[in-house]
């Protein structure tokens, strides 16, 4: 089990579909959310256990990426993710995390 299998230390992050080339989308109203692309684990940043670090467990830049309210260290027994999200989630972060 690596030091991800207890959930302490991730933060899990969205990474957002790309922003609209207009301010909306028909049918989709002014300042609604973007739509979640896939959902990603990243180490926690030292001495800030609720920000993301720099990368995700894949490799991905943090930066342009939402965190989530999710915290897998508060849900004993439940995912890494909100299962909500189950179709979207990063292999590669998922495979570092169950490894």
């Amino acid at each position: 089990m690596s030091e991800f299998g207890g959930m302490s230390g991730i933060v899990v992050v969205y990474e957002l579909d790309r922003p609209m080339a207009t301010s909306s989308a028909p049918g989709m109203p002014a300042g609604a959310e973007r739509p979640v692309r896939r959902v990603h684990a990243a180490p926690s940043t030292p001495g800030a256990p609720a920000a993301a670090g720099p990368r995700t467990l894949c490799g991905k830049d943090t930066f342009a990426m939402e965190t989530a309210d999710w915290k897998p260290s508060e849900r004993l027994g439940a995912p890494w993710y909100p299962a909500g999200y189950a179709s979207v989630v990063c292999p590669d972060c998922d495979a570092v995390i169950e490894t």
